[in-house]
């Protein structure tokens, strides 16, 4: 039954009996023996999610008809649970204890949506009452199955049973009296659906079919287009249905009387179509023709529901417009009027569609009530849930729901006006007081775009002003600790469900709270990238020949070697204009979906480093870089052809003592200057001994080895230090040697953590904070921004577009600088021969199964390191490559040069006796840490292009942060 008391399921399928009529052919002197007749098969209809309670005497068949009709692990037996809490099955004393342990796990499967089976005798209605309020509690339909079967097979069958051999008979014939009080009175006791077996043949004939909830059409998937609240203003819906591309039928008095997309869209009316406006039986004609039609879906509205009950004869006060609607009626014929009460009466309480992602309703709907049925599922659907107060208008205050809605699926209702729909916690409301002088909305799913056309005039006064907004306002909501705190299960599209420990999110949380830039400005987070597996190259710990071999292995046979740029990881959020900063809405539920929000005002995006902090104390540092890659955009069409107001770039900002200043100064210039210190003062007395006779050779040449070694270590790092900016600096580099070359200390510069710096540095941890510079960086000069990969745009992630093509828009991007530098310089009376802030990242491509494509990678690799360059990246031309068995294939490995090593592992790592140490290298974890993070990172995109709330785009984000501080040796 329905919550308002009608059949929602349909009724039991009783197959006609067989004719026994005679042929008309006269019998032979000795009839022929006449065929028995077999039973009638019973169909018993059982919703696909209900509570199924079996009622019989001990040993009527329960069991085996559940083993027959039932999965195993949808029965739940009293027998089993018994022996579960007391090693016999048997054992009368443990009942309360089994049947606690038996309601304890249908409540779990219940709530999870699991249809289930409770196998006990259940003739008691004490037992009964017990399931029943179970059901109720879960929002399910309870379905009793009684298995009426004669007292002496039920006798014979425990008999045949070692363990119920010494049954008293007085025990059978007490459930059998029991059975029989308790037949006529089971509906009264709540049971929805009673299907009644008497006798083995009926037993035996029975067939057991699950029918599927009216209100669980999953299997639909559009595309829908949802409409709002109507409140009987025909006018506007018809405008609105053209807008949407919807081509109207009228009857021979020119009245709508249904609506069709060209391209077999279907509309979904949220309820409400009555009461307040012009036109309410206009607006019942169309929808129900629609509807009729298979054009369209209908969920009631408080509005419908009050209507239906007036028309069946009910007692209703005639207010909030119902006597408009009445009186419109009133001049319909009686036929209409009975066709409007049998639609209403017809009407689901709400719908979930599209595979489980999209519920629609009048008032909305938290997540466990999604696909449930029952009285309190209805009420919600149509009125939501108050407070029990009332404002100043006398209106009941809403519980605003929405706010604290986690589900998966979008939840889209009207109910409440509002005077803008917008997102808020994956729920739309989309009631815009059409009736009140506003407008009517429409949103298209799965597009998620949003179409209104605005109201002919003020059709009705409201009560109270239309700019109080309804729960699910556009301004959404903070983030709140439950969102990420304590252990956490992240569901990801590519690999599944990944967790998240407890410490980790606590470590997560000291660096997202204290150090990262505004949550809402932080929709992506780059994954770690594993090296390639340890070459046994003499001289090498990594080569080329590995990252080829692996990928080979994995069947990618295409590979693209990206230059790997010695910076910093950087990620650049950058819109159009300021103007499209600051129109993005609140909460990441934005226009045409995923917009990234919170821009402050004058801000046109965000530059921040790969563990969320911003690379610049100083906002108008950032906006430089920013406008220079937005006017790139610009020049180079970016904006138009990816049809996005903003982008989401991953990119690598240079030089690397930008940002680790303090570490270059700490870490590794305190080895050149101990180095610088010392050894001339060792190699210049050991030369003297030498001199004078004494055999100090030996000695002498590791010596000079190591000099040489700690000479080459500090040329290593110095290639990736130079002075940025015009402002003349300290006069002390970062090798300890005043007036030197290398990495200034960049004043003006202000950096991010310096631990953080190059996720090769050693020693370095991801969540320790601090920044050694706070001041402005001056100009761009020397400066660089090496942007790799285009993440997203509006709507739209661009994660899955090929290394390629990726890499042929950034070559755009970069070549329209010259133009816009020409511009700039022009402006400023010169500088346009600059160098440009935008560096292009080479590239080669290589054929992991010809030999001398592998040939020509490993030379370009040989010539890139022995120019100084840090390495390579290498990456499948395809991006989300999976294997074989399904699993992701690393969407990158990097294969770093001798020489850069030696910032990593030490200026004497190369020695043989070294390497065959250091080549112990345990690859795994570290290889499974950069699978989780990119398949985080995807999710994250994903969710940001589907445009989900903020707090679904954040948890992904913040599980790669946590990722990060999980423990692996910091040097691969």
């Amino acid at each position: 039954m329905t919550e308002d008391g009608r059949t929602e399921y349909g009724d039991e399928n009783q197959h006609a009996h067989e004719d026994r009529q005679g042929s008309g052919i006269q019998p032979p002197r000795e009839p022929a023996p006449q065929p028995r007749s077999e039973p009638a098969r019973r169909t018993l209809a059982v919703p696909d999610l209900s509570l199924v309670v079996l009622i019989g005497a001990t040993g009527s068949g329960k069991s085996t008809f559940a083993a027959r009709h039932f999965r195993p692990t949808e029965v739940l037996s009293s027998d089993f649970c018994r022996g579960l809490v007391s090693d016999d099955e048997n054992d009368q004393s443990a009942s309360g204890d089994a049947f606690e342990v038996l309601h304890f796990v249908a409540g779990k499967r219940l709530a999870a949506g699991r249809l289930t089976v409770v196998d006990a005798t259940n003739v008691q209605s004490e037992a009964r009452a017990q399931l029943v309020r179970l059901a109720r509690e879960h929002d399910v339909l309870p379905v009793a199955i009684v298995l009426d079967v004669p007292e002496q097979v039920c006798a014979a069958r425990n008999a045949s049973r070692a363990d119920r051999a010494g049954l008293p008979r007085r025990v059978i014939q007490r459930h059998q009296r029991e059975l029989r009080r308790s037949l006529r009175h089971l509906e009264r006791e709540g049971f929805r659906k009673v299907h009644v077996l008497r006798g083995q043949e009926e037993v035996e004939s029975a067939e057991v079919v699950t029918e599927r909830r009216f209100n669980d059409l999953r299997h639909l998937t559009g595309p829908f287009d949802i409409i709002g609240d109507i409140h009987g203003c025909r006018s506007e819906l018809e405008t609105l249905l053209g807008r949407l591309g919807y081509e109207l039928a009228r009857d021979a008095l020119g009245r709508a009387v249904d609506a069709v997309h060209p391209e077999g869209r279907t509309a979904v009316f949220v309820g409400d179509l009555v009461d307040r406006g012009p036109d309410s039986p206009g607006v019942l004609r169309l929808v129900m023709g629609m509807v009729g039609a298979g054009h369209a879906l209908c969920v009631p509205g408080n509005h419908e529901n009050k209507l239906g009950r007036y028309l069946k004869g009910r007692k209703v006060q005639h207010t909030h417009g119902l006597a408009e609607t009445i009186e419109q009626l009133d001049k319909e014929d009686a036929g209409f009027r009975a066709e409007v009460g049998e639609f209403i009466h017809g009407l689901v309480s709400h719908y979930v569609l599209d595979g489980g992602g999209l519920v629609v309703c009048h008032a909305g709907l938290p997540e466990k009530y999604h696909g449930r049925t029952s009285g309190r599922v209805r009420s919600f659907a149509l009125y939501g849930d108050t407070t029990g107060e009332t404002d100043e208008f006398g209106l009941p205050v809403r519980y605003p729901w929405a706010q604290d809605y986690r589900g998966r699926a979008a939840v889209v209702y009207g109910h409440t006006p509002t005077p803008r729909a917008g997102w808020l916690n994956n729920t739309l409301c989309l009631d815009t007081g059409c009736v009140f002088g506003g407008a009517m909305t429409a949103l298209r799913w799965p597009e998620r775009e949003m179409v209104d056309v605005p109201a002919e005039r003020v059709w009705y006064e409201p009560t109270k002003p239309l700019a109080t907004e309804a729960p699910g306002g556009a301004d959404g909501r903070p983030l709140d600790l439950n969102d990420v705190a304590g252990r956490r299960i992240v569901e990801t599209r590519y690999m599944g469900r990944l967790a998240v420990k407890e410490e980790n999110a606590a470590a997560a949380l000291e660096v997202m709270s204290r150090f990262a830039i505004d949550p809402r400005l932080l929709p992506y987070l780059p994954p770690t990238m594993a090296p390639c597996a340890t070459s046994g190259e003499e001289g090498y710990l990594e080569h080329p020949a590995e990252a080829f071999a692996g990928y080979r292995a994995d069947g990618v046979r295409e590979v693209v070697c990206e230059e790997k740029h010695m910076g910093s990881r950087a990620v650049v959020l950058v819109c159009r204009d300021e103007a499209v900063a600051e129109e993005l809405p609140h909460g990441s539920e934005g226009r045409g979906g995923g917009a990234p929000v919170g821009l402050p005002k004058g801000a046109s995006g965000a530059l921040y480093t790969r563990t969320g902090r911003p690379f610049f104390d100083d906002p108008e540092t950032t906006e430089r870089i920013l406008r220079r890659v937005r006017d790139c955009a610009e020049e180079a069409g970016l904006w138009a052809e990816l049809e996005t107001d903003w982008l989401l770039l991953d990119a690598e900002l240079m030089p690397w003592s930008l940002k680790a200043t303090g570490l270059l100064r700490k870490q590794y210039a305190a080895v050149g200057a101990a180095s610088g210190a010392v050894f001339p003062d060792v190699l210049g007395a050991l030369e003297a001994a030498a001199a004078r006779g004494v055999e100090v050779s030996p000695l002498l040449t590791r010596q000079r080895d190591r000099a040489a070694d700690a000479a080459a270590f500090t040329e290593a790092y110095r290639r990736y230090c130079w002075r940025v900016g015009t402002d003349p600096g300290d006069g002390a580099d970062a090798s300890g040697a005043s007036g030197a070359s290398g990495a200034s200390g960049a004043p003006g510069v202000s950096s991010a953590s310096d631990a953080e710096a190059g996720a090769d540095a050693p020693n370095a941890s991801p969540t320790t904070g601090g920044s050694d510079r706070s001041a402005g960086l001056g100009e761009l000069d020397g400066v660089r921004l090496a942007p790799f990969q285009i993440l997203a745009g509006q709507g739209r992630s661009l994660a899955g577009l090929a290394h390629t093509d990726q890499l042929v828009l950034i070559d755009r991007l970069i070549a329209a600088e010259a133009a816009v530098a020409a511009r700039d310089g022009a402006r400023a009376g010169g500088y346009a021969d600059r160098p440009g802030l935008l560096a292009t990242t080479r590239r080669i491509i290589v054929d992991t199964e010809d030999e001398a494509s592998v040939a020509a990678g490993v030379v370009w690799w040989l010539d890139l390191t022995a120019d100084g360059g840090e390495g390579m990246v290498v990456k499948p031309v395809q991006a989300l490559i999976r294997q074989g068995d399904g699993r992701l294939v690393q969407p990158g490995v990097k294969c770093r040069g001798r020489e850069y090593l030696r910032i990593i592992y030490g200026p004497e790592y190369t020695r043989p006796e070294n390497l065959r140490r250091l080549r112990v290298r345990h690859l795994g974890h570290k290889r499974s840490l950069a699978l989780r993070e990119y398949a985080l990172g995807l999710e994250a995109l994903d969710r940001l292009a589907d445009g989900e709330p903020l707090w679904r785009v954040h948890e992904a984000v913040f599980a790669v942060l946590a990722l990060e501080s999980e423990p692996v040796d910091p040097r691969l």
